[in-house]
């Protein structure tokens, strides 16, 4: 039997007498969570609410008509998609369209509208997230189930499920995330240990946000996704390592989240991918970016750092579940020794990289990105290239120079722990 499970009106401005534009409607469908997005010319009055016996969403939207667009929502459902089965889109009543999503499992709906930001209009967005939020350090093992790595990382997580203090905050999701504690103070070096060594990969932007687009239509997103990818095949093929995308695939995941995920693994280093782009088409090379705690290191460091952080406001986040607190505590504790340790890192991935492209600067720049803030991980964002250069963009865009660049990074990855092996830190020995 069904039953209402839920109910919430989003306040948002009233219609105007006309229907409303529809521009287009996009499905996001990823493990994370799924996003549903409607694109539209104005604000509209909207209401949701859940069924169960079978576990549908229904979204009520006031103020549009039935028109080919939303009819064509129904054929962006794919049959991969973890949370949604099929959608319906039908006239409820007079001004009033209402979409009913059939579920494959019981989920939470989040509905937000985004104001009008860069190419985009006003933007509904549905969220579907699971009841239980997936944890990167089970998906980390569920990858290789019989591996020597996946038991290793079994006993990490029984260690991490010991009592400890409440968390700090919650999820996107509703679900807890750790709580952040500053990084130990050490009396003396502690001897290297062998141990596994866990990366995180940070592919920027996806899904809504597509970041920087080439001339030639070559997205940042794809690219970068695909350098990860590879560059992920390639430390998993090494003894002791092991590799963790913060995204593999075409969806959006939010800065403080991407941070969230590798503190949750613990990884030793975050490692976040880009493609560059500037606003003349003869720019080019490569670039490393550390944090800094007093300023940009140039006017350029400042820009692109604004920009990447405004990754945000273009792939969509619901403030108000947004745990502001969270952002702060992650803001407070940048540390020093972080950013010393994501400069050492960084000198020797960029000339790992001047052996493959040439270099945008000779030097590791330092801007406040925010996805290099966790303040116990060596953090670095690598430009891999300028993608509105039409010479690098059709470089980026070959599957060899995208392995090279993977090969590049990694050897960086191997020779600053060649010089810095990894410490115990109540990890895995």
């Amino acid at each position: 039997m069904a039953g209402l499970a839920a109910t919430l009106v989003v306040p948002m401005v009233p219609t105007a007498t006309r229907a409303a534009e529809l521009v287009a409607v996009r499905l996001w469908p990823a493990p994370d969570y799924t996003r549903l997005t409607l694109e539209l010319d104005t604000e509209l009055k909207t209401e949701h609410f859940v069924l169960t016996n079978p576990d549908r969403v229904v979204l009520d939207i006031e103020g549009v008509e039935m028109s080919a667009t939303l009819r064509d929502l129904v054929s962006k459902v794919r049959p991969e998609d973890p949370y949604i089965a099929s959608v319906r889109v039908g006239q409820n009543r007079p001004n009033v369209v209402r979409l009913v999503l059939d579920l494959k499992q019981e989920a939470i709906p989040q509905v937000f509208s985004l104001q009008p930001v860069g190419e985009y209009k006003h933007r509904l967005v549905l969220d579907l997230y699971p009841k239980a939020a997936q944890d990167p350090l089970l998906a980390l093992a569920d990858k290789g189930a019989d591996d020597p790595m996946t038991r290793m990382l079994e006993q990490l997580q029984a260690e991490r499920n010991a009592p400890a203090a409440p968390g700090t905050g919650r999820a996107l999701n509703g679900a807890p995330i750790p709580e952040v504690q500053p990084p130990s103070k050490k009396t003396a070096p502690a001897p290297a240990v062998a141990r596994m060594i866990t990366v995180a990969l940070d592919p920027g932007h996806g899904g809504e946000d597509p970041g920087a687009v080439g001339r030639g239509g070559t997205r940042e997103k794809d690219v970068v996704l695909k350098i990860a990818r590879g560059l992920k095949a390639k430390i998993d093929a090494q003894p002791n390592m092991r590799a963790m995308l913060t995204r593999d695939g075409d969806y959006f995941v939010p800065l403080h989240v991407r941070v969230a995920k590798a503190r949750r693994v613990q990884a030793d280093l975050f490692v976040s991918i880009h493609a560059d782009a500037w606003i003349k088409p003869n720019a080019r090379g490569s670039s490393v970016f550390a944090l800094s705690e007093r300023g940009a290191s140039s006017s350029a460091a400042r820009w692109l750092a604004a920009k990447e952080n405004a990754s945000d406001l273009i792939g969509g986040v619901n403030i108000g579940s947004h745990d502001k607190q969270i952002a702060r505590v992650l803001l407070d504790l940048s540390t020093t020794a972080q950013i010393n340790d994501s400069l050492k890192l960084g000198r020797v991935v960029l000339d790992e990289l001047s052996n493959i492209n040439r270099l945008h600067k000779p030097h590791v720049e330092q801007a406040g990105f925010a996805v290099l803030k966790a303040p116990d991980i060596p953090s670095i964002l690598v430009e891999t290239a300028f993608i509105s250069n039409p010479e690098e963009e059709k470089r980026l865009s070959d599957d060899a120079y995208q392995g090279r660049m993977a090969t590049a990074i990694m050897q960086g990855i191997q020779r600053y722990f060649a010089n810095n092996p990894p410490l115990s830190k109540n990890k895995l020995t």
